[in-house]
């Protein structure tokens, strides 16, 4: 048996439900799609009990009826373990897996910002990848954004370009905030 179906037999055997919706799609990818209620307890298994340690990417996916989120999995072998989930498209909530990998939060701010999918008990903190003054309701990966609502934006940015090298005051007091943490710290 190799190492793949040795998994698959591993998250059938201790999960009845996934019968059938394991796919070896060939030598060292593994893929698996199951309810969001399902989630945290296979992805929790995966981790502990199947060595799958490191987290690779996150990838969100807008699929027109639901928004959906594809984990990256790979143990020290090489073999990938690809699991997706997914959730209504109107209230798309996810759940974090920062307890497992705490760099996570990365791609779980990616997925907020850019598709408006909620991380469930993610903290508050700074947005990514858009600026902090990108509007709160627009989510450009959106496959019904509607680029009219950028052309506004730009035009707004533009009066900016007028103050380039100029800094706002909050932007100047973040940066010596942040440089005064690191000399404590030395």
């Amino acid at each position: 048996m190799s190492a793949e179906e040795n998994i698959q037999q591993a998250l059938t055997t201790r999960f009845h439900y996934l019968e059938g919706k394991i796919r070896i799609m060939r030598q060292r990818r593994i893929f698996l799609e199951i309810e969001g209620s399902q989630f945290l307890e296979v992805f929790d298994y995966a981790v502990k009990n199947l060595g799958f340690g490191n987290l690779c990417a996150i990838t969100g996916l807008d699929e027109g009826v639901q928004m959906a989120a594809l984990y990256h999995l790979a143990d020290n072998k090489g073999v990938l373990l690809n699991i997706k989930t997914g959730a209504s498209r109107d209230n798309p909530v996810f759940k974090t897996v920062t307890p497992y990998f705490p760099y996570a939060e990365i791609y779980e701010r990616e997925m907020m910002d850019l598709l408006g999918i909620k991380i469930d008990t993610l903290s508050p903190s700074h947005r990514y990848p858009l600026p902090d003054d990108w509007p709160m309701d627009e989510f450009p990966l959106r496959k019904d954004w509607k680029p009219k609502d950028r052309i506004q934006m730009t035009d707004d940015r533009s009066q900016r370009t007028e103050d380039r090298g100029q800094m706002t005051d909050d932007r100047r007091q973040r940066i010596e905030d942040g440089s005064r943490d690191i000399k404590d710290k030395t």
